[in-house]
């Protein structure tokens, strides 16, 4: 396995907050031109030749940055990587050349099996060789370095033998991709699994952080009546999570920053009113760093 990372063309985000792109937004984006850092796509929307998302999508990159985020390598999945997906991905890169790419420590499929889920792992050491030979394969066929985003998760596999900021900070070290800090599910899956969340973000390499990630969640309660979070990516960015992500900046400075909304998605304005609060606390992390 390598530790030695892939380099790209200008890979890094600018250190500023960004938007997902949806399809509702594509026409009032390119009229109005409104001031963020990047925008983010997933891939798996545009693995197609054209139509009107690569039309849209080719235009906005003219003007922004791009990262592309990935939700189907299945990189924790016991089988093989499927060669074919990630032939498609290595095209949509070479098309669009985006700044960013990111996937999840999550598995998706199961032999010829798509599950529509991020489901998640035990921590163990067969996990860790197979997830590692799964990002290796990945920059290889990329040819550069990717981010693996920290899951969201509702239960804990109890052969694991690793703890999950463990497991990903030998990912890390092992195959030299970087960090995509999800603050909200660092925030869920404290309040799931009752873990402290600055303990676990103190556990994690940050300073391979390339991006990070805010979003909102659903709340309900488990079967003992305990408070249960869903990321749903749904609902505007928790107090908590924004405080959360203040401290998360202080240990890593300003970085790159997503708001994520795929469900029930407002009007554009909406995010970018989120988008300029993430803003004004990179400016500060900038300024105290």
């Amino acid at each position: 396995m390598s530790n030695t990372p892939f380099l790209a063309t200008d890979t890094r985000l600018p250190p500023r907050a960004g938007l997902g792109l949806k399809a509702e937004h594509f026409r009032e984006v390119l009229q109005t031109q409104p001031e963020l850092g990047f925008f983010e796509v997933h891939a798996e929307n545009y693995m197609v030749a054209g139509g009107p998302f690569h039309h849209f999508l080719g235009r906005i990159r003219e003007q922004y940055p791009l990262s592309l985020h990935g939700v189907g390598l299945s990189i924790g999945g016991e089988g093989p990587l499927d060669v074919a997906h990630l032939q498609r991905l290595a095209a949509l890169i070479e098309r669009y050349q985006p700044q960013s790419f990111s996937e999840h420590l999550a598995w998706s499929s199961h032999g010829p099996v798509f599950l529509n889920d991020l489901l998640p792992l035990a921590y163990d050491d067969a996990t860790l060789n197979r997830v590692c030979e799964h990002v290796d394969q990945v920059q290889s066929c990329l040819k550069r370095t990717m981010l693996l985003e920290n899951p969201a998760t509702y239960l804990a596999f109890e052969e694991s033998t690793l703890d999950e900021a463990c497991f990903i900070s030998e990912v890390i070290r092992r195959t030299g991709c970087g960090l995509l800090l999800d603050v909200n599910n660092v925030y869920v899956s404290c309040v799931n699994h009752r873990r402290d969340p600055l303990a676990y973000l103190d556990a994690l390499p940050l300073q391979a952080t390339g991006e990070i990630h805010l979003a909102g969640f659903a709340e309900d309660t488990d079967s003992l009546g305990e408070r249960l979070l869903i990321d749903d990516h749904g609902a505007p960015i928790d107090n908590d999570v924004w405080q959360l992500y203040r401290q998360a900046l202080e240990r890593t400075g300003p970085v790159a920053t997503l708001i994520e909304r795929d469900n029930h998605v407002p009007a554009l304005q909406v995010l970018l009113a989120e988008a300029r609060q993430a803003d004004r606390l990179l400016s500060a992390a900038g300024a105290r760093s």
